[in-house]
């Protein structure tokens, strides 16, 4: 009975809207780094952080206002109770546990047992207990020894990013690192008991095996504070043994960190790259860096927010040493697109390499993971143009089909090309733009006549509908404008300008 209870309770909890984005926001705000009020949290817990630290460093020496005492003892540590709490809440859920363990047993055909849904939520919250961070946290805390507060400053290490990298590029050489301590452990045993058993009958500062430890730890991490000193020939060898072996130990650990380093440079680099793009409400990820690439980079009305991602290192290098953003990746993996803001922004994705086949594999990755993505890709040839488009291409270019059709106008109508050459270059007086109609602008259910385009100086040259494809030439002045139509206009800049910023609050 009591199982039917907890079953139909789990159910209730994963069916509750409210519960569910409940949690989400807490999840957010503590562990998601692309939420925006994290920030806002991590710096207000990095602010008592640091004015609990002070407060007891300053008790040391001076009195403490009463109102100080109750503001760390009360204030700060309710604040990292709480917090502490909410992350073993979000760590893991329960009721999910609940229902895969319910659903397991009316698959199998066998009594559902509460015990061993709880074991694993026990399991799960362990885990979060007894992880580092959870243990620093906890230790915040405690209201039983005021002193071992001091460690709170290691808190810090959740809410700083440079610092959590430096320890998840240590991480990746833990194996090396721990092999190097277990050999500095049994260095310094060695060393200590054996200037223990030599010397510590004559030796009058070495009163004890761990003043023989103590010895040998600061002698072999080459610090010699002289306070103990060998007096016997082989101790002194000893000695010299220690030191070498420091040396040789400590400059191998310089090795690994410093390699370690190396290795995770460039990531760590595209991690912050990619964290700046991601601020950004719109941006273009290019993938390829051939001719075209270089002439759209080039372009000085190209204020895009953008990103080259190159999968092989030596053309990263290059584009990194012709000033270029760069990220050294395989766009084509699933994994790397997802790691944009790709839900909330307005995204485009050049594909623009010379390889066709790898232009529409990352056509097809980038459409499975967002419809929204807008993808533009450059085909070899027009035979090649059907397939873009069945992959999901938004447009596609075929470079030779674009410089034959100009070079052919510029031979029959060369005032023509002239007036598209300067449109399109932006040398022109005229300027051409293309505007969406949103669904929070003046424009929605107005007709082309309301808006009056001749007395603002602007020529309307069509309309483009979301409900179909095909582009409306000089549309009738009865038309009605409609939520996501795209308006295709020409006048001078300033003028242009002007009816964006009158009809439309935002345009990112």
């Amino acid at each position: 009975m009591f199982s039917k209870y907890i079953v139909k309770f789990a159910f209730g909890l994963y069916n509750s809207k409210r519960y569910t984005s409940t949690k989400k926001f807490f999840y957010d705000l503590l562990e998601n780094e692309n939420y925006h009020y994290k920030k806002i949290v991590d710096i207000f817990l990095i602010i008592l952080i640091l004015s609990s630290v002070i407060e007891l460093i300053y008790s040391i020496k001076h009195g403490v206002h009463g109102w100080l005492y109750i503001f760390d003892l009360y204030i700060v540590s309710i604040v990292f109770g709480i917090e502490y709490m909410l992350r073993l809440w979000v760590h893991s859920d329960m009721h999910k546990i609940i229902i895969k363990e319910y659903e397991r047993s009316q698959f199998l055909k066998i009594q559902f047992k509460f015990y061993a849904a709880f074991i694993q939520i026990l399991t799960e919250k362990w885990n979060y207990i007894k992880s580092p961070a959870a243990i620093i946290d906890l230790i915040a805390i405690s209201p039983t020894y005021r002193e071992l507060r001091i460690l709170r400053i290691f808190k810090l290490l959740r809410y700083t990013t440079s610092i959590g990298q430096f320890i998840n590029v240590l991480k990746t050489k833990r194996f090396e690192l721990m092999t190097l301590l277990i050999l500095l452990i049994f260095l310094i045993g060695t060393t200590g008991v054996a200037m223990y058993a030599l010397e510590g009958n004559i030796n009058k500062n070495i009163n004890s095996i761990f003043d023989a430890v103590y010895w040998a730890l600061i002698t072999t991490a080459t610090v010699g504070y002289g306070d103990i000193a060998p007096v016997t020939t082989m101790g002194r060898i000893i000695s010299m043994i220690a030191i070498i072996t420091g040396l040789v130990l400590m400059a191998f650990a310089t090795s690994v960190i410093v390699s370690a380093f190396l290795e995770k440079l460039n990531e760590i680099k595209d991690n912050r790259l990619i964290d700046s793009i991601n601020k950004e409400d719109r941006f273009v990820i290019i993938c390829g860096y051939g001719q075209m690439a270089k002439m759209l980079l080039r372009q000085n009305n190209f204020d895009n927010k953008y990103v080259i991602i190159e999968k092989d290192p030596n053309i990263a290098s290059q584009i990194a040493k012709d000033g270029f953003n760069v990220i050294t990746d395989d766009v084509s993996r699933h994994d790397v697109i997802t790691k944009f803001n790709i839900q909330y922004a307005n995204v485009s994705i050049l594909c623009i390499g010379n390889d066709d086949v790898e232009n529409i594999y990352i056509t097809l990755t980038a459409k499975s993971l967002s419809k929204d993505i807008r993808v533009i890709a450059r085909a070899s040839d027009i035979s090649m143009k059907k397939k873009f488009v069945l992959a999901g291409a938004d447009h596609v270019i075929v470079p030779n089909q674009m410089a034959n059709i100009m070079l052919l106008t510029s031979i029959k109508q060369p005032v023509v090309y002239n007036v598209m050459h300067a449109l399109l270059a932006g040398k022109h007086a005229a300027y051409l733009d293309e505007i969406k109609v949103l669904a929070y602008d003046g424009l929605i259910g107005k007709s082309i006549q309301e808006i009056e385009f001749k007395t603002k100086k602007l020529l309307l040259i069509g309309i483009q509908k979301e409900d179909h494809n095909d582009f409306i030439f000089n549309p009738p002045a009865s038309t009605i404008l409609e939520q996501n139509d795209i308006l295709l206009i020409m006048g001078p800049k300033i003028s242009v300008e002007h009816f964006i910023n009158s009809f439309q609050r935002s345009l990112k």
